[in-house]
């Protein structure tokens, strides 16, 4: 008889060690909710981390983890998930761990679409090494290693994401658990690698940068959240976003002033294989609402389904295995 599991038992007894009002709270509230609705093993889930606050992840799920190296989770999780594809692989990892030292490793492990849930924790700033401009900040953010400002051009994890061909991608807000709960399902159903990329607010170094994301007064305006096969609306659906084929780029339109172009407003389409309007919407500056949601959702081959295929038809010997390796040109050095 299968007992079913309650959020607690997806707990553990570590001592979170994560700062008062941190947003880490809230995804990690997310995950554990969404594991008890769906009763998803706890003995055939792995969270893989780098470095970083986000990376302290794994000791407070009840399941296996592997807290790893800076940047280096990616390459782990993918041996990981070749080695044992019938478990359930999760990456937690931040902007810096993922989009600095780990850059590589993230382009590579997206561009293979390994089946693995990867969760972006973003909160614009490096948090367990005391607050220096990460590869997301915004330019001229004052930070302790830029008192200037930075002047470094941010990196759009989104774009990144979709530079990279990835197969899943999507963005949420920490304080926005039940729109994220949502996204975290559909990434958890996905066959390859699902990336998603959470703001997340850092109440130390960077307090209060998602604020109008998330605060009840501005966040009707400031947020277009994305539904597959509908238009691009926001604020109430008074405003909607349309591609001005003149000006060759996107607009606001004010329904209010303007209802007969209702039908001038984008139709989102998360199937699109080319991502050419995703990746607008991706790039929109601040005159823009932030888009949340899933942006794309794609079917290609999964690379450790195809390479445990080969593997079937092909066994490997040691008597193989030596002449695979002595054919051709080698050398023996003494």
């Amino acid at each position: 008889m299968n007992v079913l599991l309650k959020q607690k038992d997806y707990k553990t007894n570590s001592e979170i060690k994560w700062c008062s009002g941190c947003g880490d709270y809230a995804i990690l509230f997310s995950v554990q909710n969404l594991f008890t609705r769906l009763q998803i093993s706890r003995e055939k889930t792995v969270f893989v981390s780098g470095i970083g606050c986000s990376s302290r992840f794994p000791y407070y799920m009840n399941a296996y983890g592997i807290h790893s190296i800076h940047g280096r989770a990616p390459a782990i999780a993918t041996g990981l998930k070749v080695a044992r594809p019938d478990l359930s692989v999760w990456l937690i990892t931040g902007d810096g761990d993922a989009l600095s030292i780990g850059g590589n490793h993230t382009l590579h492990m997206l561009r293979k679409n390994i089946d693995l849930n990867v969760l972006l924790f973003n909160n614009r700033i490096f948090g367990l090494t005391k607050g220096q401009y990460s590869p997301t900040s915004p330019i001229l953010l004052k930070t302790k290693s830029s008192p200037f400002g930075s002047i470094d051009m941010p990196v759009n994890p989104i774009a990144f994401a979709l530079g990279a061909n990835a197969t899943f991608i999507a963005r949420g807000v920490d304080k926005e658990v039940q729109h994220l709960s949502v996204i975290l399902k559909r990434a958890n159903e996905h066959v390859g690698t699902s990336f998603v990329e959470i703001y997340q607010n850092c109440t130390i170094f960077n307090d209060g940068t998602f604020n109008s994301l998330t605060n009840k007064l501005t966040k009707c305006s400031k947020q277009l959240l994305l539904k597959n096969n509908q238009p691009l609306l926001y604020d109430s659906k008074t405003k909607g976003i349309s591609f001005d084929l003149k000006l060759m780029k996107p607009i606001v339109i004010d329904l209010k002033k303007e209802p007969e172009k209702i039908n001038d407003i984008i139709v989102h389409n998360e199937n699109d294989e080319s991502g050419f309007l995703v990746n607008m919407y991706a790039r929109l500056n601040k005159s823009f609402p932030s888009v949340l949601g899933v942006y794309r959702v794609v079917e290609k081959p999964e690379l450790s389904t195809v390479i445990n295929k080969k593997l079937r038809f092909k066994k490997y010997r040691k008597e193989n295995l030596k002449k695979l390796l002595y054919q051709g040109n080698y050398w023996i050095v003494f």
